[in-house]
């Protein structure tokens, strides 16, 4: 997985100006790879009901991946005949490959795709951008397993999809509920800093852009759409299915190792304009107390499993001591990771020696509890102890709790320049299509594959050869060796 630096926090989500007429509002690529048949038709239907149905300046991009046929000369006449298309070509196959090329440069506020077979109808379209043009969401897909959805496909893709489904919720934890449907949009700014996490390059590309933007907390809307199942697709389902579920593997790891700087692309909790007036409120206590809470009660019962197991062979005090400390060292790593959200190594051995001395005071608190009971009774119940060492660990809750905030995993967005890893904390009134201010040492936030895009006259794209340059906001240089 790709661990480039990201240009920082995302700031809130806030409504689309509008802007100058002719600069488009929505960007809809179309990757195609030899479609020289479906590739005009599409286009004019989709330029049909965008000018009808659409407030907003639209264009619409062919993507070439690499066509043999006659599609790029196809996609060439349409860019000659309407001026709201445009092209360009890649000389290498993959979708993820194109979308990434594409969004990294396009100035629109708006960026989303479709299949080029237009399987999904074309009146879930708006409801689709909607939510991003308003600030309401930072993703949009279709989804074909919504409730309200109707779908009309065979049982063998039908139960490949659902299935898919199944192991990415089984797997990687994902919540939303369609992955592949060629039917998504995202916000620019969201698009900068996001894209230079995704690896994949081919059809598994949406699915790891969606995982990574719910990890990190970014808003994913799903649209229910109407969807006829084209049979004369291309798409080889064996060896897309077998590509995902390496996807799937490798994302999951390294979500587990924690290599991903998910925090940098998080958004303000809440976002509305109010919680930016509040100061001097902790961020994220909310969630912080729900995860503690959940972790505590898991870690409580581990414990108290645990303390059952050695009093089998032990003493009280030799069992409550082993118990608390096999269970502290896992609490302190599960809070680490789900409550304070710090991932990779960086200090792990730093947290686990703090973890330790709050251990230490859970020890002396349930030891003491243990001491007491024994000194008021010779041989207590063991049902009395357990209830003496739960009322003892709940009092110990409260202080771990506050001393993980305030001294184990500090919220350190409120450092100086000089922290290793500052989130500056963006002005208000910050413009969301526009990336986020970035140091001089920061990665550029326009991440582009070993192509650039040229304007070549109004509303024309042109890709030429990427080529390093000094300014770090430049679309031109790719930090990241494309593949």
């Amino acid at each position: 997985m790709r661990t480039d630096s990201s240009p920082g926090s995302l700031p809130a989500r806030e409504h689309l100006p509008a802007g100058r007429a002719a600069t488009p509002v929505l960007d809809v690529v179309i990757p195609v790879y030899n479609e020289e048949k479906d590739l005009r038709p599409c286009v004019l239907r989709l330029r049909e009901h965008l000018a009808r149905t659409f407030p907003y300046a639209f264009r619409i991009t062919v993507a070439d991946n690499a066509s043999t046929d006659t599609t790029p000369q196809v996609a060439a006449r349409l860019e000659a005949e309407l001026p709201e298309v445009t092209s360009f070509r890649l000389e290498q196959k993959g979708r993820g490959r194109a979308l990434r090329t594409v969004w990294s440069a396009s100035d629109a506020p708006v960026l989303a795709y479709m299949d080029v077979d237009l399987s999904t109808d074309l009146n879930a379209l708006l409801p689709l951008v909607a939510p991003l043009i308003s600030g309401h969401s930072d993703l949009a897909i279709g989804s074909r397993l919504a409730r309200s959805s109707r779908v009309v496909r065979g049982p063998k893709r039908e139960f490949i999809s659902r299935a898919y489904n199944l192991i990415l919720r089984g797997s990687l934890q994902a919540r939303f509920s369609d992955a592949q449907c060629g039917f998504k949009a995202i916000r620019r700014d969201v698009a900068q800093v996001l894209l230079p996490l995704v690896e994949d390059t081919g059809w598994f590309f949406d699915t790891e852009m969606l995982v990574l933007a719910e990890r990190a907390g970014l808003r994913i809307h799903e649209v229910p759409v109407d969807w006829v199942d084209d049979p004369d697709s291309t798409v080889h389902i064996v060896r897309t299915a077998t590509d995902d579920l390496k996807g799937v593997w490798r994302v999951g790891k390294a979500l587990a190792t924690g290599s991903l700087p998910l925090d940098r692309i998080a958004r303000p909790f809440g976002d509305d304009p109010r919680d930016r007036e509040i100061k001097d409120v902790p961020r994220g206590l909310a969630r912080q107390l729900v995860g503690f809470c959940a972790v505590g009660a898991l870690s409580t019962l581990f414990y108290l499993l645990l303390y059952s197991g050695f009093r089998t062979f032990s003493g009280s005090q030799v069992a409550n001591a082993l118990a608390l400390l096999v269970s502290a060292v896992a609490n302190t790593a599960a809070n680490r990771r789900l409550t304070f959200g710090v991932r990779g190594r960086d200090r792990v051995m730093r947290h686990q020696a703090q973890g330790l001395v709050v251990f230490g005071i859970g020890l002396a608190l349930t030891s003491g509890s243990l001491a007491a009971l024994n000194a008021a009774t010779s041989s207590p119940a063991h049902s009395t102890e357990l209830a003496v060492l739960i009322a003892a660990n709940l009092a110990a809750t409260v202080l771990r709790f506050l001393l993980f905030r305030a001294w184990v995993f500090p919220d350190r967005r409120e450092e100086g320049p000089s922290s290793p890893h500052p989130h500056p904390h963006p002005h208000p009134h910050s413009h969301p299509a526009m990336p986020h201010p970035t140091s001089s040492h920061s990665t550029s936030p326009h991440p582009t594959s070993q192509y650039a895009m040229d304007r070549g006259g109004p509303g024309a794209y042109r890709l030429q050869p990427g080529r390093p340059h000094d300014d770090h906001d430049s679309h031109d240089h790719d930090p990241r060796n494309a593949r």
